[in-house]
């Protein structure tokens, strides 16, 4: 295997290459929270968030950076905590659903997918002063009209919500 270069490093960000390939990870090798949750009524809890990258807003399942602010922060943790902070949800229990990775031909990045269960409202969401999120509540049943609607809108859609999606481009339920 060829040696891995840096080619350039922010703050945040690292380009690399190995061989003929280029790609990036987080600087300090930081990975993801992504949060499924889903209440008691079908409803899945949504964030709306301006991507500096894309140019205009995502609408995403809320996520976070594990370990931001304390290197011992578990996955389970960190995945509630982001989850109160962005939509003003407590979860009873969070699940990890194991590790998956966005983009592998491009990104080292991966994040840990978490099922929120037990949700009860404790406050506005919204995330931190520089985040201005916004919680949508969709039913589960509504997902598709939902995500065309926005997409018609000019939003941006999260790969993840393809997660949601899935049974309608399975065409429903197999047997």
């Amino acid at each position: 295997m060829e040696e891995e270069k840096i080619v350039w490093q922010g703050k945040f960000v690292t380009a690399k290459t190995r061989g003929k390939w280029e790609y990036v990870s987080r600087s300090r090798g930081i990975r993801a929270a992504v949060i499924l949750a889903i209440d008691e009524e079908d409803h899945v809890i949504l964030v709306e968030q301006y991507r500096v990258p894309l140019g205009r807003a995502c609408i995403e399942l809320p996520a976070g950076l594990i370990g931001d602010g304390d290197a011992d922060e578990d996955d389970a943790t960190a995945g509630a905590r982001e989850l109160e902070e962005e939509t003003g949800y407590h979860a009873a229990r969070m699940e990890v659903l194991g590790e998956f990775w966005s983009s592998p031909g491009m990104v080292t990045e991966s994040y840990v997918l978490l099922r929120a269960h037990g949700l009860t409202r404790i406050g506005p969401g919204g995330g931190t002063e520089s985040e201005d999120i916004t919680v949508h509540r969709v039913p589960l049943s509504g997902i598709a009209d939902a995500v065309a609607r926005w997409r018609a809108q000019g939003y941006a859609i999260d790969t993840k919500l393809l997660l949601l999606l899935a049974p309608d481009l399975l065409g429903g339920p197999r047997t």
